[in-house]
């Protein structure tokens, strides 16, 4: 199946819904926060899907490959921002634990996505 645009593809959309989820929950994070882990961990979440569509919009699948591994970065990041607000208890355990489900979802897409790009 050829993809016309990033927006067909599944861990683009998902990510995406990802990022929008992390910016409502860090509307809950303390508000001395905002320039430090909240701006952090959104950023992190935006890169996500921002790279997959750069990179599907490069003139080679090395290229895609490559924003794919910024995007899996990207995504461990996040991962590791959540685990830091989690112990400083600004974010809830059930969160907490929907970030976990996501990130790994997540990552296993980008896994499949950029094993399935075609080898020179």
């Amino acid at each position: 199946m050829k993809v016309k645009s990033y927006r067909e593809l599944r861990v683009w959309q998902q990510s995406v819904d990802f990022c929008v989820k992390v910016y409502k929950v860090t509307n809950l994070f303390p508000k001395e926060e905002l320039y430090g882990l909240t701006s952090q961990i959104r950023r992190a979440s935006v890169s996500i899907p921002s790279n997959i569509a750069e990179g599907q919009t490069r003139n080679t699948t090395g290229e895609f490959s490559q924003f794919l591994g910024i995007s899996k970065g990207s995504l461990a990041e996040v991962n590791t921002q959540s685990e830091i607000a989690k112990r400083l208890g600004f974010l809830p355990n059930e969160s907490f634990q929907l970030f976990e489900n996501e990130i790994e979802t997540i990552g296993k897409m980008l896994n499949a996505l950029q094993n399935a790009l075609p080898k020179k």
